[in-house]
């Protein structure tokens, strides 16, 4: 993908691919909200945003300088005025980038995410990687133009909106958090803007799931993010149906549990190999680790959860290696 603009709003609005980073000129006047080092917070005065992946230089330039002052100087490369723009910045590569319309009557919600979820994937309440006092990089990064006219409360709830779609695209795709044993709710270094059009009529006062313009965003939220997650890191349904990718959430040291087995180790992971994409077995699997799941969040007590989990594991699973891994996991996190 070359340099060149790749996409136009029905306002005319111009996205640009311009190699390291994704550029939104806009053709009207737009208000919004940024999570952005650069004029971050509301603004009635934005004229353009970008979306800008950091190579490796980029990262060890920063590890001694402002975010902010980088970004003032992307703005000088762009030939953009940096007092009426707003930039994120992310690892994840501008080519994988997903951008999703979604309108309903003369209504209008366009999502453009980049997304990189392998290293850095986060549950709400996980424990925290560090502390900031007196004061890493977007890697979930959305922006999303809407063609109505928001006041300021009005896109803050579009900014809830957006957040827990985010969370439901991670959860669909069944994206394990790298700090904890739960389901991701996004990255720990997210970044997304919401734009509205001051120039409209239609004045729109509610973004929450009730309303349409909430289920616009939602839903092109969750397949831009999703299709970003594909294109950046072959994360798919495809590559969740996998039993050991599901025990993965609940990880142990393989190699220890490889020391236990009863037969050769090459022997069973070749057989592991041919049973592990199964439906049987991955229904088996992911059936085990919500009664996990469900102990951990005291919703079933563990007596009850264990006899459960063991007899579904005795009486319904055929396959040898993946009976073992189950009760090896069953044995660890339930007993």
């Amino acid at each position: 993908m070359k340099d060149r603009l790749f996409f136009l709003s029905s306002l005319r609005d111009e996205v640009y691919y311009l190699k390291d980073t994704i550029f939104v000129k806009f053709n009207v006047k737009r208000n919004g909200i940024s999570t952005s080092k650069l004029n971050g917070g509301f603004s009635s005065n934005f004229q353009s945003v970008f979306n800008h992946h950091l190579s490796q230089d980029n990262i060890n330039y920063l590890e001694n300088h402002d975010v902010g002052d980088y970004l003032i100087q992307k703005c000088w490369s762009l030939n953009i005025d940096s007092n009426y723009t707003t930039g994120l910045i992310t690892l994840a590569e501008m080519k994988n980038v997903g951008i999703v319309t979604k309108t309903y009557r003369n209504l209008e919600v366009v999502s453009i995410s980049t997304a990189g979820v392998r290293t850095n994937a986060a549950r709400a309440g996980d424990s925290a990687s560090f502390y900031e006092e007196n004061g890493k990089f977007g890697t979930i990064n959305t922006i999303i133009l809407i063609n109505a006219n928001l006041g300021y409360e009005t896109l803050l709830e579009a900014f809830m909106t957006a957040t827990e779609a985010k969370a439901v695209s991670l959860n669909d795709l069944k994206i394990p958090s790298q700090y904890s044993n739960g389901y991701a709710t996004g990255t720990g270094t997210d970044g997304l803007c919401i734009f509205s059009n001051l120039e409209s009529q239609n004045h729109i006062t509610n973004a929450g799931k009730h309303s349409k313009l909430g289920e616009l965003i939602a839903k092109a939220v969750i397949e831009s993010v999703r299709d970003a997650i594909r294109k950046q890191v072959w994360i798919g349904p495809k590559s969740q149906s996998n039993v050991l990718t599901r025990l993965n959430r609940y990880s142990l040291d393989i190699n220890e549990f490889y020391d236990y087995l009863e037969c050769d180790k090459f022997e069973f992971i070749s057989q592991l190999q041919k049973e592990m994409r199964k439906s049987d077995n991955l229904a088996i699997t992911t059936t085990v680790l919500n009664l996990i799941d469900e102990v951990n969040c005291g919703l079933i007590e563990k007596e009850v959860a264990l006899k459960l989990a063991n007899s579904i594991t005795n009486e319904n699973c055929d396959s040898y290696p993946i009976k073992a891994l189950l009760e090896y996991w069953i044995d660890y996190f339930m007993s």
